[in-house]
């Protein structure tokens, strides 16, 4: 059983696939060559699932780090005979720079050991095993390494020294002060045949990966404003995030990182949501580029698109090229991660009605319009259709933004986007050629606020609630100040503010979704750190920036040693929870760092 914090781990990428490597120095997690492969490395859910380690082989104390404005991590060990750094990246194609950073990306790990002091005795051990741990893999030495046989692909692990091999490779030099010892992964389609790299490739690799991030994060980034250095690495781990080929940003890397020790709601995140688009667009424009967003709603929107009557639901996410069928099954010979059973791949939400992707798609395409310029003519009959389905379908229950496994009900949040969508659809009725439609969007815009305000509110509650007719709270109501339905500063949404403020916060002022609800699944859950810093980006819109600002900082708090921050924390202790990283978690605070800088320049 895996007992090492999700915390504990460090996130590399080449914006195809993501890699996660432990304080101790194992890769632990690791698909080849897209986010959503199967495992290579997957000792995070279960020991049998392979794993790479490089560390001193005696006693030593760590610290680490990113390389500044890049996605490079280096970790330094500390023995009591030396010093040795271990520089770990996802190798990014040579000399790319800007919009193209990994655009070849040649689906190579590099590990280089540096020793900085002394004298240093290292551990490597090196256990892949394709498909989720089910193969054990043949392992043939070459010259300068070896090949990894077994399952659809092949690897080959660049050495610099003989490896001891069995199931696995060992070995175990000494580096003296001055001494490199570079290593490299390399996944080739089966029948291709992978390259030994020199010493001196492997560095320059390193050294290429180090520049393409550097030259990424100073064309890109830009932000000014309150917590820069948290917005800018945000922006990085989204870009981290990004599936180069199409622009999709998956939700997190991993798969079935549980939302309580020992729980059931373990869910695979490699895919991308509707749901995120317009706060990923917001996100992306602070801490990146109108590109990266651009290149987002162009993807988004191009999945999305294939019924142009709009006589089927619009699915709610898809695969990072476009997949629609997302098949949950369990792996049952895997644990999971500190015994969190089951372990899935696929996610089953896919099939699920949610009718707030209406609104996210055309808020998404609102925020874009001055940058896409004319939009073509399917994609305006595809927007103006979106409109259309939000007029008539807000009626109708759904599953809700947190996709509950129950019985549909009238989610307030759900109707919250179909207004948004009918809004934001009002506002581009001129350049969609849709002017005719204006009266009937303006009429059904109309009915879905009277609802809103009539049946979402709870007299009880003393707040607007997670369905109509319910007396639960629910943190997505606050969106409803953030998305222009309600300001702030009305006494019903700063009463709605109050209510998850002192009812829907755990111990350490962290906010929960919701409590007490019936969503269909077993256990519980932590309190979810987007919903967090939608509080804070709420009470920065009524005025009160100070109390933005405490609950900001409480989120910020959260974030692990190298600044990563998963989906969900465990009241009480502190301790994260869920896949990691969470794209969410990290959009989050980027807006709530925005709207706080703006509320405060407003103050003046």
């Amino acid at each position: 059983m895996n007992e090492r914090p999700i915390a504990d781990y460090a996130l590399l990428s080449d914006c195809h696939t993501a890699a996660l490597v432990s304080g101790h120095g194992s890769v632990d997690w690791l698909c080849m060559p897209h986010f959503d492969s199967r495992s290579l490395f997957g000792r995070i859910l279960g020991p049998q699932a392979g794993h790479w380690l490089i560390r001193p082989a005696g006693p030593f104390t760590q610290s680490r780090r990113y390389l500044e404005r890049t996605m490079v991590l280096e970790t330094t060990f500390r023995t009591p005979t030396g010093t040795v750094t271990v520089t770990d990246a996802l190798a990014s194609g040579r000399s790319e720079s800007g919009h193209d950073l990994c655009l070849h990306a040649p689906h190579l790990l590099l590990r280089v050991a540096h020793c900085t002091d002394g004298k240093v005795t290292l551990e490597m051990e090196f256990a892949p095993r394709p498909e989720y741990g089910l193969i054990r893999p043949r392992l043939m030495p070459v010259e300068g390494g070896l090949l990894c046989h077994g399952g659809p692909d092949t690897l080959g692990l660049c050495s610099p020294y003989p490896l001891d091999v069995t199931d696995l490779a060992r070995c175990a030099p000494e580096l003296s002060a001055g001494q490199y010892a570079g290593f490299a992964l390399q996944y080739v389609p089966a029948g291709g045949e992978p390259t030994m790299w020199s010493q001196q490739e492997i560095r320059t690799h390193l050294q290429d990966t180090v520049a393409a991030w550097r030259a990424w994060s100073g064309e890109h980034q830009t932000y000014e404003g309150p917590w820069a250095d948290l917005v800018d690495h945000s922006g990085r781990v989204l870009q981290s995030l990004t599936f180069q080929p199409t622009g999709a940003i998956v939700a997190a890397p991993t798969t079935s990182l549980p939302e309580e020790v020992g729980g059931v709601r373990n869910w695979d995140y490699r895919y991308a949501w509707v749901r995120d688009a317009s706060f990923t667009l917001d996100a992306l424009w602070v801490a990146a580029c109108p590109f990266e967003a651009e290149k987002f709603f162009r993807w988004m929107a191009q999945a999305a698109a294939g019924d142009p009557d709009h006589h089927h639901d619009l699915q709610i996410m898809f695969g990072i090229r476009g997949e629609r069928d997302l098949t949950e099954r369990e792996l049952p010979h895997l644990p999971g991660w500190r015994d969190s059973r089951p372990v899935r791949t696929g996610n089953s939400a896919w099939a699920q009605r949610q009718l707030d992707v209406y609104g996210e798609l055309l808020a998404a395409f609102h925020k874009l319009r001055h940058h896409l310029h004319d939009a073509d003519e399917h994609t305006r009959a595809f927007l103006t259709g979106l409109a259309d389905t939000a007029s008539v379908r807000w009626r109708e229950k759904d599953q809700g933004i947190w996709e509950v496994r129950s019985e549909p009900q009238h989610f307030l949040y759900s109707k919250l986007m179909c207004w948004v969508a009918l809004d934001r659809a009002l506002d581009l009725a001129e350049e969609l050629g849709a002017q005719e439609r204006t009266p009937l969007w303006r009429q059904a815009r109309d009915e879905i606020r009277a609802a809103m305000e009539h049946d979402g509110w709870s007299e009880s509650a003393g707040a607007y609630t997670q369905a109509f007719g319910s007396d639960t709270l629910d943190a997505s109501a606050l969106m409803m100040a953030i998305v222009g339905f309600e300001a702030a500063d009305t006494p019903r949404m700063r009463a709605t503010i109050d209510a998850v403020r002192t009812r829907l916060t755990g111990p350490d002022g962290m906010v929960y979704r919701y409590l007490a609800a019936d969503d269909g699944l077993a256990g519980g859950e932590g309190t979810f750190l987007l919903c967090t810093c939608w509080l804070a980006q709420a009470l920065a819109l009524a005025g009160d920036t100070e109390g933005a600002r405490s609950v900001f900082e409480r989120v910020a708090g959260c974030m692990n040693d190298v600044g990563l921050l998963a989906e969900e924390v465990e009241p009480g202790t502190g301790e994260l929870l869920g896949n990691f990283p969470q794209a969410f978690s990290h959009i989050g605070l980027v807006n709530a760092a925005w709207a706080i800088h703006q509320a405060e320049s407003r103050a003046g």
